[in-house]
Order: structure tokens, then sequence, then C-alpha cells
């Protein structure tokens, strides 16, 4: 029997089994949980909060004006969350991913850009978690909010989880590198 061969253009060659993973736990993502327009939009609203690390920012900007004796510490906690944020914006404009598209389930939220990989809520927030969990405030809650801001991006299918886990790594990289530096400097919170 002859077997036709199928000419792929380069540009549409198939998916790794990488991708089609992410792909299918997107799709689990944007659809498990979802039907209840109420919902959907309480989850856009608490997604914000993660935009630009504003909820991180703000919780740094608290922890300067109100705890005075460690200022010093609380700035560079904040500067953690920010310098988090621009790197990943960095890493964002070298790879260019661009958002997904799922067919028959359109995004539930804008986004600043198009472009995906790593997610800047993920980096930031567990950036943030690390950086303030080591000047004491309490570690359940930083991750709980974390983990929330980051899979809040699967639920309203902005990002791929593969972009929710680089932000992860990337921002807990951030923050445990400024952490050691100022181990290193002598003025590692405690």
């Amino acid at each position: 029997m002859y077997a036709r061969r199928m000419r792929i253009p380069a540009s549409a060659s198939p998916p790794s089994a990488l991708q089609s993973l992410d792909e299918r736990l997107l799709r689990a993502a944007r659809t498990w949980g979802h039907g209840d327009p109420l919902l959907e939009r309480a989850v856009a609203r608490f997604s914000r909060l993660g935009e630009h690390g504003a909820v991180w920012l703000a919780l740094g900007a608290g922890g300067y004006a109100l705890d005075e004796p460690r200022r010093p510490q609380w700035r560079r906690a904040t500067g953690t969350v920010a310098g988090a944020y621009a790197l990943n914006t960095l890493v964002k404009l070298a790879v260019r991913r661009h958002r997904p598209e799922l067919p028959g389930l359109p995004p539930l939220t804008s986004t600043p850009t198009q472009l995906s990989f790593p997610s800047a809520h993920a980096a930031t927030s567990f950036a943030g978690a690390l950086a303030y969990a080591r000047l004491g405030l309490p570690t359940v809650p930083l991750y709980a909010l974390a983990k929330g801001l980051a899979v809040s991006r699967m639920y309203l299918g902005v990002h791929y989880p593969s972009d929710v886990l680089a932000g992860a790594l990337l921002g807990t990289a951030v923050a445990a590198l400024a952490s050691e530096s100022s181990a290193d400097r002598g003025t590692r919170p405690r």
C-alpha cells in the first residue's frame, strides 16, 4: 500500500510532547471550575492585584513605612520584587512567546502585552513571598497569595503552565540571590 507523506511547513511543525502537555494542562485549567460568571469575574479582579507586582510592591511599601528600624531590609526586599519584574520583562522580550490561544476558550481578562513567557505575576509573587517571609511575615499566607495569583493566570487563559512555572522559578531565584547578597554584606534580614 502506498503511504503518502505529509509535508509540514517549518512554521507549522507538530507540537512537542511538552507543548502538548502544556496545552492540555492549560485547557484543563481553563475549563475546570468555570461556568459561573461571578466566579470568573472574581478571579479576574483578584488577578489584577498582581499586575506589575502591585500587591507585592504595596506590601513592601507598607513594611517600609511601618517598620522604621528595618527600613533598609524592606527597601531591599521591595527592590527584589521590582528586580524580578524587570528581569522577567527582559526574558519575555528575548523569548517572545505569544499568549495562549485556545479555540473556543477566549481569555477571560486583558493583558498589558501579548508576550507570555515567563509569567510576571508568578515571578513577582514568588520573589515577594520569599523576600517578605525572610523579613518575618507569615510564610503560609504569603505563599497562598503567590500561588493563587500564579494559578489565576492559567484559570483566566492568559498563561501556559510552563509560563507560570518559569516565572515562579525566576522569582524564587532572584529573591534567593538577593538574600544571599544581603547575607554576604552582613545585612541579611532575620
